[in-house]
């Protein structure tokens, strides 16, 4: 298959587009800056809405990465609007190209994450589950809905509900690891929400088992099928790097530090999310234990 990727250069796409080579794909990446363009890549800008249908004839599956870091900066308004506008213009552009394309790819990857489904306590949470409520929940339900001009003009579409990434290379666990290797990490809260993780290796496999797998569409939750609550996910990492997990970090030092909502959504809401759609197509997970998955993540330490 010939796929194009954005965010080709991120946490994600650095690693999958080796991987998609290995199985003897061809990948383009889709850069917005003339000065990383080459043979392998297409130009496109989603400020200005530019990407020519030509330059993605031929193109066999997209898998849309690409969006503003959720966690990098304290939520203001500005950085608020920029998260979203960065997932909903990219998918919006992606989906309206595909749409007036001649010969229109077989698969659109575009990925998402369960803050679609909000703070949901401990109620079991599946690809049929509503929507929650606050920002995340906001931002996840416009990225999906931005790719329906891709499924009505018949194209296979496949939201990726993506949980916590188990990577020391980046995201939450890169940033948990220097308070607890210190032995000042601890529970957040009263540790009670769960945490729906997701082994590196088995987040690549299923990108690879989605563009295999023709009856996979719509929202698939992209997570372990063992969620843990925080306070057991935090037991467990301590144990692995042989530090203590004893101290709490209490909800208003959270609000204060990051804000109110912000701290609430990250870190504080509880989703027990199930990968029930991955299981029934077949899909078998590398690492099911967080025992196993954090012990991979972190094995070179």
């Amino acid at each position: 298959m010939k796929i194009a990727l954005t965010g080709a250069s991120g946490m994600i796409g650095g690693h999958l587009i080796p991987l998609l080579k290995s199985d003897g794909h061809t990948t383009m990446r889709l850069v917005r800056h003339s000065e990383n363009s080459g043979q392998d890549t297409i130009q496109w800008d989603i400020e200005k809405k530019k990407l020519n249908p030509a330059d993605l004839e031929g193109v066999d599956a997209i898998i849309h990465l690409a969006g503003e870091n959720i966690a990098a900066k304290r939520w203001m308004a500005t950085v608020k609007e920029k998260i979203k506008s960065s997932r909903v213009g990219g998918t919006s552009l992606l989906a309206e190209t595909i749409a007036r394309m001649e010969r229109k790819p077989a698969v659109f990857i575009s990925v998402s994450a369960i803050g679609y489904y909000g703070d949901r306590g401990d109620d079991p949470l599946t690809e049929q589950s509503p929507p929650g409520k606050g920002f995340l929940s906001e931002v996840c339900q416009a990225w999906e809905s931005e790719a329906d001009p891709a499924k009505q003009h018949g194209v296979r579409v496949v939201h990726p509900r993506i949980g916590i990434i188990l990577t020391k290379k980046g995201g939450a666990l890169k940033k948990m690891l220097p308070p607890f290797k210190a032995g000042i990490g601890g529970k957040l809260g009263d540790g009670c929400q769960y945490m729906s993780w997701i082994a590196f290796d088995d987040l690549l496999d299923i990108f690879r088992f989605v563009l295999a797998d023709k009856t996979l569409d719509g929202p698939i939750n992209a997570v372990s099928p063992n969620p843990v609550t925080n306070e057991r996910f935090t037991k467990v990492l301590a144990k692995i790097l042989h530090r203590p997990s004893a101290l709490t970090v209490p909800k208003f030092a959270l609000k204060a530090l990051l804000g109110s909502e912000m701290a609430q959504e990250l870190l504080l809401a509880s989703a027990k999310v199930s990968p029930e759609k991955l299981r029934n197509a077949g899909f078998t997970f590398r690492y099911s234990s967080l025992e196993e998955a954090l012990a991979k993540a972190l094995e070179s330490d």
